[in-house]
Formats: C-alpha cells, sequence, structure tokens
C-alpha cells in the first residue's frame, strides 16, 4: 500500500474525480501544509473522509517510540507494508528541531562499524515514505509547540543509492512542505556519479560525506566503497558540487579509537579539508553491540578536534543523543528484532552508518 504522500497531484485529483475540483487542493493542503491524517481534515466531508482513510492510510506503522533526553530526543521504529522496518529520530535543540530520517531499509555499502548494515539491506524506500518520516516528525514537533526545520538523511541506508526515490522526496519536503534546501542535508559515503548529479539539480541542499578515513588503505577496510570511488575520485566530485552549489562541504569523521584518532589521521584529514573549506563533524562512536571496536574516548575526542582546529580546520564534536534508547541507526530495529547484532572485524560487511546518531552543527 502506498504512502498518502506518493501521490502527486493529478493522481490525487483522479482518486477524486467524482468530487468538485477544489476537493482535491483542499485535501493536498491538508497532508501538506496542515499535516493532517484525512480523518483530521474537518473542513471536509465526514463520508469523504472516512473513504480517504480507507484509501489513503499511513504507509508508516509504529513499532516502538523511545524518549530520551528530556523529551528532546526521539525515536520510532516504523514497520511497512511488506514488514520492512525503518528508523526516524527527531531531534530538538535550543535554536532548531531536526529530523533524522532512512531513505533505505537496511543498508548494502558494508561499512564496518555500522548498526544499521549489520541487519543487510531490504529494500529502497520509496519517495512517499521517506516524506511521511518528516510528516510524523513535524507533527510530533508540532504537538510540543516546536516547528521541524530541518532534515538530515542520514538514518538507515545510502541515499544516493536511491537517488530518484531521494530526490522526489526531497522536492516535496522543499515545494509543499516549504521546507528551506539550505536546512535540508544529504549525507553519502561515497556515491560519487550522485554527487555529480546532485551538482545538477535546482535546489542547493547540503552535502554530508561520511569520510571517516583520508587515506586509500584505511577507508577501503572501513568503507569497502571506497575501493570502486577512492579518495581521488570523491574529491573531485566534492570540488565539483562546490563550485556548482557554493555550498559548505561537510565531512563525517567517526572516531575510532586507535584506528582513525592518531596524530597521523589528522594531518591526512587536515590536508584534504582545507583545500575544500570543509567543515569537520567528529562523531564519538555510541555503543554498538556486537562491534569490537570502541569510539575514542572524551579526551582524545577533544584532543583531535583541537589539533584539527590548530591546523586550520574547521571541526565539531557533535553531542550524542539517545545512547540510552539505542538511537544510533540500526540498534533498535535489532534489539526490537531480539537478534543481537552479530560480531563485526575491520573489513568486513557490516553496513553504512556509523554507530551515531546526531544532526550536522549548524545545520
Amino acid at each position: 500500500m502506498p504512502s498518502p504522500y506518493e501521490l502527486d497531484r493529478d493522481a490525487l485529483a483522479g482518486l477524486l474525480a467524482d468530487q468538485p475540483p477544489y476537493r482535491a487542493a483542499q485535501v493536498w493542503r491538508g497532508l501538506h501544509q496542515g499535516l493532517r491524517r484525512p480523518a483530521e481534515m474537518t473542513d471536509v466531508p465526514p463520508a469523504l473522509r472516512a473513504r480517504l482513510e480507507t484509501a489513503l492510510p499511513p504507509a508508516l506503522r509504529e513499532v516502538t517510540r523511545s524518549v530520551a533526553d528530556s523529551g528532546d530526543t526521539v525515536k520510532w521504529l516504523w514497520a511497512l507494508h511488506d514488514g520492512a522496518r525503518v528508523e526516524t529520530v527527531l531531534m530538538h535543540y535550543r535554536d532548531r528541531s531536526t529530523v533524522c530520517v532512512s531513505s533505505q531499509a537496511g543498508c548494502a555499502m558494508g561499512c564496518t562499524f555500522c548498526a544499521t548494515g549489520q541487519g543487510g539491506f531490504t529494500r529502497h524506500l520509496a519517495a512517499g515514505e521517506i516524506v511521511e518520516q518528516v510528516v510524523a516528525a513535524a507533527r510530533e514537533a508540532r504537538s510540543t509547540d516546536r516547528r521541524l526545520s530541518n532534515v538530515v538523511f542520514m538514518g538507515m541506508g545510502e541515499p544516493l543509492a536511491n537517488y530518484d526515490r531521494l530526490w522526489a522526496a526531497v522536492t516535496r519536503l522543499h515545494d509543499e512542505l516549504g521546507l528551506s534546501a539550505r536546512h535540508l542535508t544529504v549525507s553519502t559515503v561515497g556515491v560519487v556519479p550522485g554527487i555529480r548529479r546532485l551538482a545538477g539539480e535546482a535546489l542547493p541542499v547540503n552535502l554530508a560525506v561520511s569520510l571517516h578515513a583520508a587515506n586509500d588503505e584505511l577507508r577501503d577496510r572501513l568503507v569497502p566503497l571506497n575501493r570502486r570511488y577512492p579518495l581521488g575520485a570523491l574529491l573531485a566530485a566534492c570540488r565539483h558540487y562546490l563550485a556548482a552549489k557554493g555550498r559548505r562541504l561537510s565531512f563525517e569523521w567517526a572516531l575510532i579509537d586507535g584506528v582513525n584518532d592518531r596524530d597521523a589521521d589528522v594531518d591526512e584529514l587536515a590536508q584534504l579539508a582545507r583545500p575544500l573549506g570543509a567543515h569537520v563533524n567528529l562523531i564519538p562512536l555510541n555503543p554498538t553491540p556486537g562491534y569490537p571496536v570502541l569510539g575514542s574516548p572524551p579526551a582524545r575526542v577533544r584532543a583531535f578536534r583541537d589539533l584539527l582546529t590548530a591546523s586550520g580546520v574547521n571541526a565539531t564534536v557533535r553531542r550524542n543523543r539517545g545512547t540510552d534508547i539505542d538511537a544510533a541507526c540500526g540498534q533498535l530495529a535489532s534489539r526490537v528484532a531480539g537478534d543481537g547484532a552479530r560480531p563485526v572485524a575491520l573489513g568486513s560487511p557490516a553496513g553504512r552508518r556509523a554507530g551515531r546518531v546526531s544532526a550536522p552543527a549548524g545545520d
């Protein structure tokens, strides 16, 4: 069953072909601007509301919801029509509310430190399933008198591996939900053709690259896609994106104790980041069941940041959110399924996202 947000205006008009012409526009506004379910559209006749409830059921069924940080972090585990499960995280900050959404059920990228990938890849999400996650978060934010302002595509899956549906969702969020392109961030582990394609789009969204290593030997181990798109090709695509969009580039760097947090890693990262003017988001790993390598200790995280800053790189440390509610991508799904994560070693296929959840600094 498709999401109500999978329909375009023409499809919705076709569904309501027996109604006055203004009804389709009314329902469209209710779904997007009003964030309302059909049963909540009190400006629509009751019989039509009931009909729409049957014809346009939600694509996301809430399996569980977890709340942490005094209500400032909310994580959902959703079941889709075919039994696939995805996660969404809403994070409230002093000056913004950000939702981290999934673009795939599972992930096939094979990064070695990721809770999502330990469950394997199931399928791409439809555009409507992506949009509906944002709507759910916006409704939740509204219930506490907040407004959802930012969307980051950093949840389950590799967004640029599901490009067409991702971009359809981005366009819908911008055009119909009124979210600024400058408040939409697409993260990628380094799908070079997708980055170059993104550079040709009309909307200047933010680009965040999950880098995690600044030499090909180490990145081949941590991020297996690097063997297909090595750093030279990835950095060239980043330069192309910067030239086309003029937006700040972010590098995501999950700090792994004794693996990529050494002084030599600082030097290599600085050499890549400085010429691009890239901002570096340092991510202390959340605990990930079955992953034998630990995140860098707090003192080393601070030292790594300070060394980067001294090297002329703008760097911030993300504050992990929701550790106590399995908020890192893939953790909640694994716990609810009751099939703890499998042990993995560096270089093994275990997914894409670092064991964390947080929003880019200054998003």
